[in-house]
């Protein structure tokens, strides 16, 4: 018996039926999980569906939530209105955007135009999110950018594989980390979604694209999300797509206010932004695994490695990091992932 989705069908139930005076059956449909500890589930009626979220207050920030989606609709942006909300139960009532993520729509069938096209909507609506007042966001600052990259090696080295780092190894981590902590924060600094990418994108009914899964967002970098986007720790695509997109961006985002680099300085704060990313997720997959039995998310890790290797080895400056990452960890990963 699960107590808490039955008491969030009926009080989802007298929330629709005070808004909008229909009478519902209290039966929830699964919708998703994810990587947290929220749960979702869809109401259905005689002709409007609504999403209903079990977030356990004890667990999730549910006014940040909160108070992101309506400053963000105030704002132009396309984000699930909040219809009802219990902080003290940590239920919440939102609009549907329907069940089609941006995921299928680029790997079912869809052929280079249609990707590029689908990509170019998701990095316009990424530039309005970007030019958003920041407000009281937390600022992803040196200490958060830090902490995010010792995920790789407290969780994924030391925990997962079992490879314990020697005192030289945990300095050139130290000098590693200091580069991309650096990098970072010398870029201009707008609103992050934090975890913008083709599952947390929307394609709704009326063609626009809508924005979840945003409550962790802060003041940062400015190639955060794109990094995210177009470097995805769950797909890979041709250089030559990624390298279209990214030119796409700086000219639109340049033109928008939001960047002022030229395109080689750009360039690089991307992909030195997409190796501390790609370091806290790999650290994030296996502390998914570890500590909350999600061992789906394993399979995600080599890919994500994959792309910390090929971005380090353009750089002179992380040579050794690279040849740490061949002679030391990618076959410890191997060994310690099979």
């Amino acid at each position: 018996m699960d107590q808490r989705r039955d008491n969030l069908a009926h009080w989802a139930v007298n929330q629709i039926q005070q808004l909008t005076g229909e009478d519902l059956t209290a039966e929830l449909s699964v919708v998703s999980g994810d990587a947290s500890f929220r749960r979702y589930f869809r109401l259905t009626g005689a002709d409007s569906s609504w999403i209903c979220v079990d977030a356990p207050p004890e667990k999730e920030d549910n006014p940040k939530f909160i108070a992101i989606a309506r400053s963000w609709s105030e704002q132009g942006v396309n984000v699930p209105a909040v219809l009802g909300e219990d902080i003290a139960q940590g239920f919440m009532l939102l609009q549907d955007f329907g069940d089609k993520l941006l995921w299928p729509a680029l790997h079912d069938g869809a052929d280079h135009e249609r990707v590029l096209a689908l990509y170019k909507l998701a990095i316009d609506e990424l530039i309005n999110i970007q030019k958003l007042k920041a407000g009281e966001l937390p600022v992803y600052d040196a200490a958060l950018l830090r902490q995010e990259i010792s995920l790789f090696t407290d969780w994924l080295c030391e925990r997962q594989i079992s490879l314990s780092l020697s005192a030289d190894e945990h300095r050139l981590m130290a000098d590693v980390t200091d580069i991309l902590v650096d990098s970072a924060l010398a870029q201009p600094q707008v609103v992050v979604h934090r975890d913008y990418h083709s599952r947390n994108l929307m394609l709704c009914a009326d063609g626009a694209l809508g924005v979840i899964d945003f409550q962790d967002a802060v003041q940062g970098a400015v190639t955060y999300d794109l990094v995210s986007l177009l470097r995805d720790c769950y797909v890979r695509w041709p250089h030559q797509i990624v390298d279209e997109l990214t030119a796409y961006y700086h000219e639109k985002a340049s033109v928008a206010g939001v960047l002022d680099m030229p395109y080689d300085a750009f360039s690089r704060a991307f992909d030195l932004m997409g190796m501390q990313r790609h370091l806290k997720a790999a650290g994030i997959f296996a502390r998914l695994n570890i500590r909350d039995g999600k061992a789906g998310y394993l399979a995600d890790i080599p890919n994500t490695c994959v792309y910390l290797r090929e971005v380090a080895g353009r750089y002179y400056e992380f040579s050794a990091f690279c040849q740490w990452l061949d002679d030391r960890f990618l076959p410890a990963m191997e060994k310690g992932l099979s």
